[in-house]
């Protein structure tokens, strides 16, 4: 029987040309121009489930994007593993920053990947960590090592707030019935020292309109005289924040959950370099709540950030006019026991109450998610760890992610499974951003690796019936 490391060296070619032809199709489920590419994608993913030897596969439809569905099932008495990915990606904008094509994938070298990394929008996020699953199965399954029963459930609207998923969750809770879900949707500390997500925040998103005169006025015949929609709303905006950093909506720390001494010193042992973590991103100084390290002000802290904003005139030379109306895009990262939509509610009220007269403000409410956190003592959670050990040589550390995936309080909520997120990209790897990618190490070190999850989840699954 060939090893999971020997098969991965050996088809390593296929596996990159397999995952560059995924990433070649612009499944951008935000605009609406690149619908048959979202649909085309989701018959790509069904394809490769069959050819990586699912019993069947088939392509959900839902209110919205597909959702693509497959099973490998070997034995009812065995547990079942249910893999969650998304086949959508975000939107490639701005276009004139990328040093490639954005649906072109190559292999360039880049700092913290030396055996290169693909560069293509979604290498990362979430195709190609969603595809080492898919590689995982077909190694198991031409291995005859697969040792329990495995689900996938990849969704088409991860990155539009996966508007259609409780939807098709609680019309098929048979069909996903499982023992455990696994996702590959996070990072990891390293190359040399991986980690386990075991937190993750949530998401409350709104987008905010200040509406000041019925037209565009000329600035010299009004200036001074009429509310500025745009200044009305950038100064509405810096007094959500105070001289510390915290935001100032009433009511908003109200439920954030304080992390002790002690939770607090576990997390500082994660290696962290702040100047390495400046000069990666070319800044002189690091910004945030007073009181907090950097990683905790982007795990354990809530957050509010402007996301865009626009208003006015922005195209070349100059035009002299007081808008009609401004607007922004604003998002708030949760922590546990914050609720999303009753954030939501404190945001618009208080907006609302700071609006000067001459000024009207509407706020709309896009999607959001609540915060999940994973216990360390679990099997899930235990086989994974083995699993990187094995892999990597190393144990990994927990670590709590600053990112949303709001899937995973659903997940738990409807399906009653936790979560075990096994992610293999890194925080460099530009996600959201121009020039997104995926390192060819991570890559392959993920298919190595899942497969280890699936031999020890399995193991210490029947250990427990055994002990029960």
């Amino acid at each position: 029987m060939e090893d999971i490391s020997s098969y991965v060296q050996k088809n390593k070619e296929r596996f990159i040309g397999e995952l560059k032809d995924l990433l070649k199709i612009p499944s951008v489920s935000a605009d609406p121009v690149f619908s048959q590419d979202v649909l085309n994608t989701a018959e790509a993913v069904k394809e490769n489930l069959l050819k990586a030897g699912c019993d069947r596969a088939e392509i959900c439809d839902t209110p919205g994007y597909p959702i693509v569905y497959g099973e490998k099932s070997i034995d009812p008495d065995l547990p079942t593993v249910l893999v969650y990915g998304h086949y959508d990606v975000q939107p490639p904008d701005p276009m004139d920053l990328w040093e490639s094509g954005p649906f072109d994938p190559v292999i360039k070298q880049t700092p913290g990947h030396p055996e290169g990394a693909i560069f293509a929008r979604g290498a990362c996020d979430d195709k190609g960590q969603m595809f080492m699953h898919v590689k995982a199965l077909e190694y198991m399954v031409q291995s005859g090592t697969l040792p329990c029963n495995v689900k996938f459930m990849i969704e088409g609207e991860e990155e539009v707030g996966s508007a259609s998923l409780e939807w098709f969750i609680e019309r098929n809770q048979e069909k996903l019935k499982n023992d455990v879900i696994l996702i590959s949707d996070t990072g990891m500390i390293s190359n040399t020292q991986p980690s386990i997500t075991t937190g993750l925040r949530g998401l409350s998103y709104v987008e905010v309109e200040v509406t000041g005169p019925n037209r565009d006025l000329h600035s010299g015949l009004y200036g001074g005289a009429v509310a500025n929609p745009i200044n009305v709303l950038a100064g509405m905006i810096a007094s959500l924040h105070d001289e510390n950093n915290r935001i100032t909506i009433p009511g908003f720390y109200d439920k954030v959950e304080e992390i002790s001494p002690e939770e607090r010193s576990e997390m500082a042992k994660a290696p962290f370099s702040l100047e390495q973590y400046k000069n990666a991103l070319d800044i002189d100084d690091v910004y945030g709540e007073a009181g907090y390290t950097t990683n905790e002000r982007s795990s354990i802290r809530p957050t509010l950030d402007v996301n865009g904003i626009w208003g006015g005139y922005t195209g070349e030379g100059a035009k002299t006019v007081i808008p009609s109306a401004a607007y922004a895009k604003i998002s708030m990262r949760l922590v546990p026991d914050q609720d999303w939509e009753e954030i939501c509610q404190l945001f618009k009220d208080h907006f609302e109450s700071i609006a000067p007269k001459g000024v009207k403000v509407v706020v709309k409410p896009h999607h959001g998610g609540q915060a999940y956190v994973t216990p360390i003592d679990s099997i899930g959670y235990q086989a994974a760890s083995k699993a990187y050990s094995d892999t990597f040589g190393i144990t990994p550390i927990p670590q709590r992610s600053g990112g949303s995936i709001p899937i995973v309080s659903l997940f738990e909520k409807e399906l009653k499974s936790k979560t075990i997120l096994m992610g293999f990209g890194l925080n460099s790897d530009a996600i959201h951003s121009p020039n997104e990618h995926f390192g060819v190490f991570n890559y392959l070190k993920g298919i190595e690796t899942i497969p280890l999850f699936y031999r020890h989840f399995t193991e210490l699954f029947r250990s427990q019936e055994n002990e029960s």
